[in-house]
């Protein structure tokens, strides 16, 4: 199962396991039990701490990881490969005994939680958001005995997803009941389970050097050279990494042939904790307002002083903003073609958006699915010729050009897209049932109203040191009107931004 490069390494992890742990297996004669098999045989061969025994558990197949003597919820319904593999890694070293990465706040938060919560995730091998998900759900099983956790794998469990019409991943069900989807922190359900901060925890702190808004690349660059001054720096963010937690190959940073966006995120986060800054996660920001500080108020009421601010919000997927789009989003409507390409593995679909995003979603969705239709506002298709020639190449792809969606329909789920050419005005359906829509971002700053200039797309608009129209607060990466979006370009404003606030600081 496993080949000779993630065997050694895997052994040296096994190496830290504290204690024994019992794989409760429960497994057929079919082919993904048979694979699950080979998988408990090489993992039970590479370390004398972890043991195998049969059993008959909810589904098969599956498999649970244990103490000894004790059950601990945590359970893997399908083969944790893929990305999750680092998922059964950590949940191996996290149920022997070996200390989580995680705020002891956030520990007493989840040991403090009361009553039986037992939570299943569906998800695909191939998802990148997945694993955040199952890894805080995972830990939770292990840190509260009233919890439990079952990963479950769409692929091996297509009768299950389709009974329940789960069309995007990660979906989390509590008690039997749909509990959440997409990318969630420990904290964030936490909060969904009312469990967060105290929001007068957080208005208590004292005021910042520096404040950044946004934990992306341009955040966690503009934290990084802040700290480095040695000026009080805090974070506050609704997730770390940003939006490229949602990107799968990353293949333009420079130095770095290859990466994934979860993995650059990591190390972002990795280097923001070696220096002394205060991380605030799952927090949004609802307002920003200069007084003797600069003021930025959370959506949980706490408001946070600074005498500089960062800006670094980023952006998000455009809408297309058409009928059905919003009420059959995460039931045939999709924006991660990665994390949901899998659950529509021989069905027709359709791409909205020609430029490179939505054609590399073509070109992915086209290995799974049976048939892909690209629909693409303009005459002409904006992506690079390369991606268009191998668009071309493929046999189960329709590339329709002057097309104007006009409705995505359905009944529970997506059954078909309505789009006008625009050289006829003739209107056409089109029978699927998924709509993956790639049209580009939009920044994340309709919080701001009017407090800083914004430009008619509500990019904010900086100086070349970074700083807006409001004294003291700076702004870096997506968020701003930047004339490209990249990661590095990112990173470099956000260091741009840091050094423009010590500048302030230092002059005023």
């Amino acid at each position: 199962m496993l080949d000779a490069e993630i065997k050694s390494q895997l052994e040296q992890y096994l190496k830290l396991l504290e204690n024994d742990i019992v794989l409760k297996v429960s497994a057929g004669t079919d082919d993904v039990s048979k694979d699950m098999l080979s998988l408990i045989d090489e993992l039970t061969s590479m370390s004398s701490k972890i043991k195998a025994e049969n059993v008959t558990l909810e589904r098969t197949p599956s498999f649970s990881v244990n103490r000894v003597g004790e059950d601990t919820g945590v359970t893997f319904a399908g083969i944790p490969l893929g990305h999750e593999f680092t998922s059964l890694v950590l949940a191996l070293l996290q149920v022997s005994g070996r200390a989580p990465k995680v705020e002891q706040s956030v520990i007493d938060q989840v040991k403090d939680l009361e009553g039986e919560y037992h939570f299943e995730t569906y998800v695909s091998l191939s998802c990148n958001n997945c694993p955040d998900v199952v890894q805080a759900l995972n830990l939770m099983s292990v840190l509260n005995p009233g919890i439990t956790h079952t990963m479950i794998d769409g692929a091996a469990f297509k009768e299950e997803v389709e009974s329940k019409s789960i069309m995007a991943v990660p979906t989390v069900y509590l008690n039997g009941e749909e509990f959440g989807g997409g990318r969630m922190s420990i904290e964030d359900i936490l909060a969904k389970l009312g469990s967060s901060v105290d929001p007068s925890e957080l208005s208590a702190k004292e005021p910042f050097d520096v404040l950044v808004v946004g934990g992306g690349p341009a955040g966690a660059s503009a934290a990084v050279y802040a700290a480095r001054k040695g000026i009080r720096t805090g974070v506050v963010a609704e997730r770390f990494g940003g939006q490229i937690m949602d990107t799968l190959a990353i293949e333009n940073f420079i130095s770095v042939k290859h990466t994934e966006g979860p993995k650059l995120a990591a190390s972002l986060e990795e280097h923001v904790k070696q220096y002394n800054v205060d991380i605030m996660s799952s927090q949004s920001a609802k307002g920003l307002e200069k007084k003797g500080f600069v003021e930025v108020e959370l959506e949980n009421g706490a408001v946070l002083k600074s005498k500089t601010v960062i800006l670094s919000t980023g952006a998000r997927w455009r809408n297309v903003g058409v009928p059905g789009e919003a009420e059959f989003k995460n039931k045939g409507v999709a924006y991660c073609p990665h994390c949901d390409g899998p659950l529509f593995e021989g069905k027709d679909v359709a791409v909205i958006g020609g430029g490179n995003s939505g054609i590399e979603a073509a070109i992915d969705l086209a290995g799974i699915v049976k048939h892909v239709t690209v629909l693409e506002f303009a005459s002409e298709l904006k992506a690079d010729s390369v991606l268009q020639e191998r668009l071309y190449s493929l046999p189960n792809v329709k590339v329709i050009k002057n097309a104007q969606t006009k409705e995505i329909t359905g009944t529970d789920k997506v059954n078909g897209i309505t789009y006008v050419d625009r050289e006829t005005g003739e209107e056409h359906h089109i029978e699927l049932q998924g709509v993956f829509v790639q049209i580009g971002l939009v920044p994340n700053t309709d919080w701001l109203g009017d407090s800083v200039e914004r430009t008619k797309m509500g990019e904010i608009v900086v100086d070349k040191h970074g700083a807006t129209s409001m004294p003291g607060v700076y702004a870096a990466g997506d968020c701003t009107d930047s004339a490209y979006k990249q990661i590095i370009i990112s990173m470099g404003s956000g260091a741009t931004a840091a050094l423009g606030a010590f500048d302030y600081l230092v002059r005023n």
